[in-house]
């Protein structure tokens, strides 16, 4: 009777805790993507690790960003959501609960600073992002929502502080954050029009073993829109800022705060960038699409701006609903970088394979 009794409170005491779970609707989905691409690259005045100045290769991988997750609904009020990589990693884990006109969000999503306009295959949907694009990643954070605006205290991305010219960097021996990075967009939407404004701040201070500290600070405010007019699309954004590789934005060029050893001086580094987007649907089957983006650096005493831009022509073509094909051809040219020598430039061509399930 004893043994009985053990478990017939285990059972109570499994359902109390799991009878919340069985209640929510999940609500499971995936993404497999793979990539089949041919890439010339040309390194300029540098050299691949083999000594060689050029590289021609396959790639025909799964990508990275293939991935597979569950929203969740526990009520109307209360939702979340995870989502992982094929990596392994973590891209999703968040939940969000809605006061009534206030929305708190609590996990790691995708931050304010985010602009998608562009379809970009390139080496795994780069989206032009690196290339003049907004793009700031999924943090940690804590978001308010109010409408079309979110506030965002979001994980802070203190990477220290090094040399543009790859020596002297600053000797880093301990980094103090005193608060988190802010980010905060509006959205705004009539009619075809949606037009977006976002701005992000950060702040964090770099120590060196004698105790001599010296403050790293970001910022980057950002416009960019779409216009859906019948068949045709239209994307675009611009954004300008200061040391925005300090604070997690994903730039191809040097966008990273420097340090001088000769003078032992922050060197900031000022940057700009923009892409355009236009595209024309013919049918359900099949979409055409053409993009250009730019971004330029400058850093304080360099011998030369940091400029890199990308352009491309592509195809998505439809079999059914959530597969279909990317043909893709492109290029990215890399400037020079803030020394002046030649980085050079990646011509690349091939598909993009994907089944949504």
């Amino acid at each position: 009777m004893k043994k009985l009794f053990v478990l017939l409170a285990a059972v109570v005491f499994v359902v109390a805790f799991t009878a919340p779970t069985f209640a929510a609707e999940w609500s499971f989905y995936g993404s497999a993507r793979m990539y089949t691409f041919w890439g010339d690259r040309d390194f300029g005045d540098g050299v691949d690790a083999t000594g060689s100045d050029d590289d021609l290769g396959l790639l025909h991988e799964l990508q990275g960003n293939s991935r597979i997750g569950a929203k969740v609904k526990v009520s109307d009020n209360l939702i979340g959501r995870f989502e992982y990589g094929s990596t392994p990693n973590l891209r999703l884990l968040y939940g969000e609960y809605d006061f009534g006109g206030f929305k708190l969000l609590v996990g790691q999503d995708y931050t304010p600073l985010n602009f998608f306009y562009s379809n970009q295959m390139g080496a795994g949907d780069t989206d032009l992002l690196p290339y003049g694009g907004v793009y700031s990643g999924r943090r940690a954070m804590v978001q308010g929502k109010f409408g079309g605006l979110k506030i965002a205290l979001v994980q802070p991305q203190n990477n220290g502080l090094g040399g543009y010219d790859g020596v002297g960097a600053y000797p880093v021996a301990d980094e103090d954050v005193v608060i988190p990075q802010i980010q905060a967009s509006y959205k705004f939407k009539i009619a075809g029009l949606s037009l977006d404004v976002a701005g992000g701040y950060q702040t964090y201070s770099v120590v060196d073993a004698a105790d001599n500290d010296e403050d790293i600070n970001s910022y980057i405010v950002a416009i960019g829109g779409t216009y859906n007019m019948g068949p045709f699309y239209f994307g675009a954004n611009y954004w300008m800022g200061q040391n925005v590789g300090n604070m997690n934005m994903w730039e191809a060029g040097f966008s990273e705060a420097a340090w001088d050893p000769v003078d032992e001086d922050i060197l900031d580094t000022d940057g700009y960038g923009f892409i355009l987007v236009g595209a024309f649907t013919l049918s359900d089957m099949l979409r055409f699409e053409a993009g250009y983006g730019y971004s330029s650096f400058d850093t304080d005493k360099a011998d030369e701006k940091d400029d890199t831009s990308s352009y491309y022509v592509q195809a998505t073509i439809n079999f059914a609903k959530g597969v279909f094909i990317v043909p893709e051809v492109g290029r990215v040219d890399y400037g020079d970088d803030p020394l002046g020598n030649d980085e050079g430039e990646d011509t690349y061509y091939g598909l993009k394979w994907q089944i949504n399930f």
